[in-house]
Parts: C-alpha cells; sequence; structure tokens
C-alpha cells in the first residue's frame, strides 16, 4: 500500500530531517509547523503515521494528539521531545501514542519505530477486513416474512441471558442464527464455541464437554480443558443436540442448573459462566417419548425456541441468496472466480427447485454454477445442466463417484468404489450426521467410523 506519514514540528529543521529520511524509504511525507495545521492536514492528507513534537507554540503536542484521537480512534502516533520526561512519555501513552521518541531524534530509531508503526497499522486493516469477511460469512440474508420473524426474535431474545432451543431440517443455517444471537448480546466480546455433538462418539463426548485430567482414561496423557471451560464469559452451542448421549445429558443438566462442572476423573468442581444455546434437526419430543432425551434437559434448553424456515418455504429469498453467495465466492480472491450474472430464467428455475439441502445446498450450487459456466452469463440451460430436474441437485462428488466405477478393473474394487459412493451419498444425506447415518444403514457406529476412515471421506466444504 501507498504509505503516509505526517511530520508535525515548529522547527524547520526537524522537519525537513524528518522528511529526508522518509522519503528515502519511499513514504510521501507530508509536514506541518503547528498543531491546528496539522487537525487539517489529518483530514485531508488521512496519513497511516504521525510524528508529533511534544513542545510547541500554541496548541502541544498532548493536545493535538487528544483531538487526533478523537478524530479518528485508530490514529498511530509517535511523540517526539527534546525535553522528554517519564510523565511525559506516560500521559501520551494513555492518550494513545504508538511510542515516544527524543531528541536529538536517532536515525536507526526511527526507521525501527516507523516499520513496526506501520506493520501494526498493516495488522489492523487486515484484522478488520478478516471481521468484515467472516461477518459476511455469518450473515442472515433474506427479507421474506419467514425469516424476517426469525430475525425479530434474535433481536429479542439476545440481549437477555434466556437459553435458546434452535430447530429446523438440516442446513437451514441454525449454526447463523446462533452466531447471531452471540454477536448481540452481551457476552459478543467472549468466545463462541461450538460442537457438534452428532460428530463426537457417545465415549468421548463427556472429555469433549467437560474436560478430562491426566490418567482418567486411556489416552488421556494431560489434562485437557472442555468446552464449558473454554466457552466461559460467553457462549456454548450446542449442535445436534439430540444425538448426545443419556450420561452427557445429565452433566448438562446439572451444569445448566448449578452452574458448575467437573472434569472426568476428577470430583473437583468448576465454577462456570456460559450461555448454552442449543440446535436440532429432532423433534425433541419423539426423541423424549422414544427414551433417548431427557424431558427435564428440554425444559431447561427450551426458554425461547427459534424454528428457522427452510428453504423452499422461503422462496423469494433464493435471487437474494444467490447474489450473495456469489458476491461471497469471488470476494475472497481465494477461490480465483469471477463475478457472473444470473438471468431471470436462470433466477427463476433456481427458485423453483424444493432444495433439501437448504441453503449448504444452493451456495454448493451456486458456486458449481460459477466455475463451470462458459461465459459471463449464468442461463437457464446452464441451471438444467449442472443443477439438475426436480429440486435435486447432481452433486460433483456424484458424477465422480459414477466414473471412478466405470475405471474400476476388477470386482473387488467395483464393489469398494461403490460402497465409498453410497456411504458418501448417504452422510451428504443426513448431513454428515454419523449417528443417524449409521441408524439408517443398520451398521454400528463404529463400523461406520472405520469405513469412512478407510475410503477417507471428508465432507466438503
Amino acid at each position: 500500500m501507498s504509505r503516509r506519514v505526517l511530520v508535525v514540528d515548529d522547527e524547520k529543521g526537524v522537519r525537513e530531517a524528518l522528511k529526508q529520511v522518509l522519503e528515502f524509504e519511499e513514504i510521501e511525507v507530508q509536514t506541518c509547523a503547528s498543531g491546528l495545521d496539522a487537525l487539517q492536514a489529518y483530514a485531508e492528507f488521512r496519513p497511516h503515521l504521525v510524528f508529533l513534537d511534544v513542545k510547541m507554540q500554541g496548541m502541544d503536542g498532548l493536545e493535538v494528539l487528544k483531538r487526533l484521537r478523537e478524530q479518528d480512534a485508530h490514529a498511530q502516533v509517535v511523540m517526539i521531545s527534546g525535553h522528554g520526561t517519564i510523565q511525559t512519555a506516560v500521559e501520551a501513552t494513555q492518550l494513545g501514542a504508538y511510542d515516544f521518541l527524543e531528541k536529538p531524534l536517532d536515525t536507526d530509531r526511527i526507521l525501527l519505530t516507523l516499520r513496526n508503526a506501520l506493520q501494526h497499522v498493516e495488522l489492523a486493516v487486515e484484522n478488520v477486513r478478516l471481521r468484515a469477511e467472516v461477518e459476511a460469512q455469518y450473515e442472515i440474508v433474506g427479507s421474506s416474512k419467514a425469516i424476517k420473524a426469525v430475525i425479530e426474535r434474535i433481536e429479542k431474545v439476545a440481549p437477555t441471558p434466556a437459553r435458546v432451543l434452535i430447530t429446523g431440517e438440516n442446513g437451514t443455517g441454525k449454526e447463523l442464527v446462533a452466531r447471531a444471537i452471540h454477536d448481540l448480546s452481551p457476552r459478543a466480546r467472549g468466545p463462541f464455541v461450538e460442537v457438534n455433538c452428532a460428530a463426537i462418539p457417545a465415549e468421548l463426548i463427556e472429555s469433549e464437554l467437560f474436560g478430562h485430567i491426566k490418567g482418567s482414561f486411556t489416552g488421556a496423557v494431560a489434562d485437557r480443558a472442555g468446552k464449558f471451560e473454554l466457552a466461559d464469559g460467553g457462549t456454548l452451542f450446542l449442535d445436534e443436540i439430540g444425538d448426545m448421549s443419556l450420561s452427557a445429558q445429565a452433566k448438562v443438566l446439572r451444569a445448566l442448573q448449578e452452574g458448575v462442572i467437573s472434569r472426568v476423573g476428577s470430583g473437583k468442581p468448576l465454577q462456570v459462566d456460559v450461555r448454552v444455546i442449543a440446535a436440532t434437526n429432532k423433534t425433541l419430543e419423539q426423541e423424549i417419548a422414544a427414551g433417548r432425551f431427557r424431558e427435564d434437559l428440554l425444559y431447561r434448553l427450551n426458554v425461547v425456541p427459534i424454528e428457522v424456515p427452510p428453504l423452499r418455504s422461503r422462496r423469494n429469498d433464493i435471487p437474494q441468496l444467490i447474489q450473495h453467495f456469489s458476491e461471497q465466492l469471488c470476494a475472497t480472491g481465494r477461490t480465483g472466480l469471477k463475478p457472473k450474472e444470473f438471468e431471470p430464467g436462470a433466477l427463476k428455475r433456481l427458485a423453483a427447485h424444493d432444495w433439501p439441502g437448504n441453503i449448504r445446498e444452493l451456495r454448493n450450487a451456486v458456486e458449481r454454477l460459477l466455475i463451470l459456466t462458459l461465459g459471463d452469463v449464468v442461463t437457464e440451460e446452464d441451471v438444467d445442466r449442472m443443477v439438475g430436474d426436480g429440486g435435486r441437485t447432481v452433486a460433483a462428488g456424484e458424477a465422480v463417484a459414477g466414473g471412478a466405477l466405470l475405471r474400476a478393473g476388477t470386482f473387488e474394487e467395483f464393489k469398494q468404489a461403490a460402497e465409498r459412493a453410497y456411504l458418501l451419498a448417504k452422510l451428504k444425506e443426513h448431513d454428515w450426521n454419523v449417528s443417524e447415518t449409521a441408524r439408517t444403514l443398520a451398521m454400528p457406529r463404529s463400523n461406520l467410523y472405520k469405513k469412512i476412515e478407510r475410503y477417507r471421506l471428508a465432507r466438503e466444504n
């Protein structure tokens, strides 16, 4: 980036000397002889760094520093003085100065301070960019009545300490709702810790949630904090809570009731301050009737329910979501994708799909269209060819799997390729919920884990 530095000193010799040193480093420099001139120049020049003299006629440097920080809370200012004292340095630091240099100025020290300060500025800019990118990633997009009702409830419940139970089909954006509640809550500066209860084996879920001490079980080679401890002062998001084992449910219930946990293998109680948000794609009342979920835990979790609507019930949001995903995928620069226009006919075809995978499936379809469409415009024919008929998206992985079956050299290779393709399709169908997939296949969950490892199956981002 083009780096700009403002030098403020009432001594012409100091201004010229600093300007010469900085311009040698290819820095764009502007100088001022007074505090008032500096305040005006800052607003117009927008420097990345200011070298500011403490003792000046009229408005002194500390007053200028104070006003600069009021004008721009991120202003980077290095104070310089020929009469530096510890008290002055402390006061300047308290007012937000980045560093304090004494006259006569040493060239090496100036350059070191310059490099460090500009690096600090670049990191701050990058941090803002990444934060904006993350916020865009988790933005709730839509203007339909259904999604507006969800946003309205989020805004009402977020400032309170109430627990929330989020329900909805796979891929509807339950995590986005949880993050929005956290970001709008008084705990926003605290951690947001997510646990996918369906992805963790039952024998490890308690250790994952509550931590363990060394030697408490085979493989526990060191003390380890659990998710409840890590979320202290923030929010713990228990995704797919309906797949949690009954023994873990009992401990979660105690943690919610008393705000106390204990690590596996330890009787020592630990106080935690955690807001719990849970989510599930199951009907917990049916799970309770089947003896798989505790009724008292449901009452603890379900203080404020939020049901996230499926995409097929908010079709009017689909064009807006397509635009959002297109901008998101093309803006990062990491994907190498270029923006493309979607014809009205293409948007209409996409809006007509039922999208059983909901938001996640739509995003994958948009990415596929951006990658595979040849021109700069996505047409209705492109949608028909690459997204498929009847509301069912033809996944790229299925096409690859079909090719692998045809290329199999022996019958054994064919069987393995077929099994891999079948398991991958079933895992995707159940949103990689291993417990639910194993139950559907009537297969022990441990066997399914072994096959996932054997075939190196991995969830697509």
